[in-house]
């Protein structure tokens, strides 16, 4: 069955080449079908000039860009009160924790940013991979494990933080399945004037006419 390649979109992220090539492909082999019949089916509704950028995603990555260093405040100063009541393994594993989401979180906004407002798929896709895959998994952790001593304040911020991430991850899945889209459609828009002017490329050399000039300009 016929695939639709996205590679020519990786040239126009900022990331290095390889990243962004896997990032496309992932996305492409995510939201678009294998099957030539319901690729064709799914996109010939969807206009190729269409703006794909997601208002709701971005008002949450514009929110969560605020809420996020009130999210470190809290989490670094309830990790100091109850960092000595806590056995040894604890205290690295959630030490470990919140520089990883801080760290991850920084590259995450980023990339929200630049793959929404710029339209850019492997950018998206990082976004989406960065929030399912480590993310989230984290704060479920810092939310559900009683092991740690979750004060009051931790679990509110940390009930904040998980709907900020559940929230992204479906505007932005949403968001993403919207551009892949779109970039099939102009795949096949463009596969089909290549066949057009191959079309009479073809027909020029049969008639003897010139590509590009009628018969009534011959005369």
């Amino acid at each position: 069955m016929e695939q639709i390649p996205l590679p020519a979109m990786s040239l126009y992220s900022s990331l290095p080449h390889n990243i962004s090539q896997s990032l496309t492909n992932f996305s492409g082999s995510l939201f678009i079908s294998n099957k030539t019949r319901d690729c064709g089916d799914g996109y010939n509704n969807i206009p190729a000039n269409e703006m794909v950028s997601s208002l709701p995603l971005q008002m949450a990555l514009y929110f969560n860009v605020f809420f996020f260093p009130f999210w470190w405040l809290s989490e670094v100063a309830m990790l100091e009160l109850k960092y000595s009541m806590l056995p040894g393994y604890y205290q690295w594993l959630l030490f470990a924790a919140v520089i990883i989401l801080t760290l991850i979180e920084c590259v995450r906004l980023s990339l929200g940013y630049t793959g929404n407002l710029q339209e850019k798929l492997p950018e998206l896709a990082g976004l989406w991979l960065l929030s399912f895959t480590i993310q989230l998994p984290i704060i479920l952790f810092l939310l559900t494990d009683k092991s740690i001593i979750i004060l009051p304040l931790e679990q509110a911020v940390h009930i904040l933080y998980f709907t900020f991430l559940v929230f992204e991850l479906v505007a932005a899945f949403q968001a993403l399945r919207k551009m892949t889209n779109q970039l099939a459609t102009r795949f096949y828009l463009q596969q089909f004037q290549e066949s057009e002017c191959s079309q009479r490329r073809n027909r020029s050399q049969e008639t003897g006419i010139p590509y590009g000039r009628n018969s009534i300009s011959n005369v």
